[in-house]
C-alpha cells in the first residue's frame, strides 16, 4: 500500500492491521446529537388548573368553569388550541361545550347542571402540545323546588297565549300553572283559577315564596294564575295577544298557595 493509501486511510479514522483497514474507536457510532430547533419541535404536555365561580349552586343555577393553561417548562400561558367542558353523566364523560383559548391562556366555560356531578376540562392538543385532561371537581346543585318551579315557568317565557290550551307551546292563564307544576314537581292542579286557589297551602302574602301559586280574585272568585317569582314579580300567561313572561304583580286582591315546600 503507499503513503498515500495509509494518510486516506488515517483521515478516515481506520488502521492497517494484517492487510486489513479496521475502524479505530473514534469512527464508531456516537448518540444523535438533538439541536436546539429539534428540541423546540418537541411537543409539550400542559398544565391544567381550574377555578369555579361556585361549587354549591340553586337548582336552575349556572356555575363558571375557568380552565387557565399553562407549558411548564417555561410557565407561558399557552394560547393555541381548544379546551372542552366535560360532565360525568350515566358512568362516561360527555362534552358540554367547547371553546378556543384566548390569548391569556384561560377561557371560561358555563353549565347549567340539574344534579350533583362531576365535571372537568379537556384540552384537545395543537400543533405545539400534547392533549391534557384536568382533574374532576365537584358541582353540588341544591334541590329547591321553588328553583325548580322558577325553572320550569321561565322555560315557557315567549309562548302566546291561547284560551283553554295547557301546553306545551300554548297557554291560558291556569293552563300555565297547572303544566309547570305538573312538570316541575308533579302537582296535579285542575284547569281553572277558581279551583286553583283551593290546592295547596294558603300562605300569608308576606310570607310568600318564588315558586308559590298566586290567584287574583274579584271579590273571592279567582280569575287569573301566575307564578310568583320574586321582588313583587311573577310568571303568567296575561291574556289573549300577550305571551308568556315576567310581569310586574298589579293589585292586592290576591291569595298564595304553597304546592311544594
Amino acid at each position: 500500500m503507499s503513503v498515500g493509501t495509509g494518510t486516506l486511510a488515517l483521515s478516515l479514522g481506520l488502521c492497517l492491521c494484517a492487510g486489513q483497514l479496521v475502524a479505530t474507536p473514534g469512527a464508531s457510532a456516537a448518540t444523535p446529537v438533538v439541536t436546539a430547533a429539534q428540541a423546540a419541535a418537541v411537543k409539550v404536555r400542559p398544565k391544567i388548573s381550574n377555578s369555579l365561580s361556585s361549587r354549591t349552586i340553586n337548582y336552575g343555577g349556572t356555575v363558571k368553569v375557568t380552565a387557565k393553561l399553562i407549558n411548564p417548562k417555561n410557565g407561558k400561558a399557552v394560547t393555541s388550541g381548544t379546551v372542552r367542558l366535560q360532565a360525568y353523566r350515566h358512568g362516561k364523560w360527555s362534552t358540554w361545550q367547547q371553546k378556543k383559548i384566548l390569548k391569556n391562556g384561560k377561557i371560561g366555560l358555563y353549565a347549567h347542571p340539574k344534579i350533583t356531578g362531576l365535571f372537568r376540562t379537556q384540552y384537545t392538543g395543537s400543533t405545539s402540545y400534547l392533549w391534557q385532561t384536568s382533574g374532576a371537581v365537584k358541582v353540588t346543585v341544591r334541590s329547591n323546588n321553588g328553583a325548580k318551579i322558577l325553572a320550569e315557568a321561565k322555560r315557557h317565557t315567549g309562548a302566546l297565549y291561547k284560551f283553554a290550551a295547557a301546553g306545551p307551546k300554548r297557554f291560558d292563564c291556569s293552563g300555565y300553572t297547572l303544566y309547570v307544576y305538573k312538570k316541575a314537581v308533579g302537582k296535579k292542579l285542575p284547569h281553572k283559577a277558581n279551583s286553583q286557589q283551593h290546592y295547596g297551602k294558603a300562605i300569608g302574602k308576606g310570607s310568600k315564596k318564588v315558586g308559590d301559586l298566586i290567584v287574583f280574585r274579584s271579590g273571592s272568585y279567582g280569575y287569573h294564575a301566575g307564578i310568583y317569582a320574586g321582588n313583587g314579580y311573577m310568571y303568567d300567561s296575561p291574556h289573549t295577544g300577550a305571551r308568556v313572561g315576567k310581569h310586574k304583580m298589579y293589585g292586592s286582591n290576591y291569595v298564595v298557595r304553597r304546592l311544594a315546600a
